[in-house]
């Protein structure tokens, strides 16, 4: 059930920035109907279930298998990772909000959760940034690939890409958090965003929202640029040499084209609208966010199993034994 909550003044605690309150309740959709929660609720947890199965799936492949111990698959590895440590952060407490009426989050955890979205969120634009640099070196110098592109130099620039992240995440903590929150604290929508809890402070925030969506476009923009730079590259050396080996590389690139699809697109297009004065229904804007945040999740390790020879060829490998194991053991059964 849910826990309805009236807009007053919780118990004040001591802080810096004068915030008198020391929870927020997540609000989910604000105007969905209690029959429908059971529904959302059971979607919003297989989507994390299958996260978690696909996610959790990529990571330990890459780790156990020594034919995966390249820097293509090091990306990919982190790429899950992360996608991995967001929706963990996120999906089970909304979960928790609709099943037992657990909406409520402490002060702190909800700017934490801030931090770990915006982190998170950055990180994955940084690392399909550094996959697009890894195929146009593996496609327009593949003769000085080994040389350039090394196990050792992709982990550490992955290693420098979370911390760099963390920073974004914890610039933009700092910015909302030291507005002071004083009367409502209701947070419409799934988790603890920027747009979603400045809007409940007592002062004027035109300011920290404009650094804030400044940030943010960077963010967005400046690999979304090196990824476009690096794929115009990568076209115009194929199409000047127009091998067939040429395009069976560019083959390779397909399925970071269907993630960079997935993520960068929607959220280019809702940051734009974002600047336009057109109000949409809570709901909706709730559920653009949760569609371009958890559908690329969802999709990137089932896209990189599917459509990478290598990890797909390892799950045939698999089943195949554990069929075989199954088989073996019901011969035997019945014998």
């Amino acid at each position: 059930m849910w826990i309805t909550a009236d807009l007053e003044l919780i118990s004040p605690i001591s802080m810096s920035n004068q915030s008198t309150i020391s929870e927020f309740i997540l609000m989910g959709f604000p105007g969905l109907q209690q029959k429908y929660y059971i529904p959302v609720s059971i979607t919003m947890f297989l989507v994390y279930c299958v996260s978690l199965v696909a996610n959790s799936s990529v990571i330990i492949l890459v780790l156990q298998k020594e034919q995966l111990h390249q820097p293509m698959y090091i990306i990919i590895r982190n790429l899950a990772l992360s996608d991995l440590l967001f929706d963990t952060i996120t999906l089970p407490k909304i979960i928790a909000k609709y099943w037992f009426g657990a909406g409520s989050i402490t002060f702190y955890g909800c700017f934490f959760q801030l931090f770990c979205v915006n982190s998170l969120g950055s990180l994955y634009s940084f690392i399909i940034m550094l996959m697009a640099i890894d195929r146009y070196v593996a496609i327009c110098q593949p003769l000085r690939y080994h040389s350039i592109i090394s196990n050792k130099l992709v982990t550490l620039l992955c290693y420098f890409l979370w911390v760099f992240a963390a920073l974004i995440g914890s610039i933009v903590a700092v910015i909302v958090g030291q507005l002071p929150y004083c009367g409502p604290n209701r947070v419409k929508n799934c988790f603890c965003v920027n747009s979603a809890v400045a809007v409940l402070a007592c002062v004027d925030v035109t300011l920290a929202r404009r650094t804030v969506f400044i940030l943010a476009m960077c963010v967005l923009l400046l690999p979304l640029a090196v990824i476009i730079l690096s794929y115009v590259l990568i076209i115009r050396v194929i199409h000047s040499t127009n091998t067939e080996n040429s395009w069976k590389a560019f083959y390779t690139c397909s399925t970071h084209l269907m993630v960079i699809g997935l993520y960068f697109i929607p959220r280019v297009f809702v940051y734009s609208t974002s600047q336009i004065p057109l109000t949409l229904d809570a709901d909706i804007n709730v559920l653009l966010l949760c569609l371009y945040t958890f559908i690329p999740h969802l999709a990137s390790p089932i896209i990189f199993c599917l459509r990478t020879k290598e990890i797909r060829n390892i799950l045939g490998q698999i089943i195949t034994t554990i069929f075989h194991i199954d088989s073996e053991h019901g011969s035997r059964t019945l014998q």
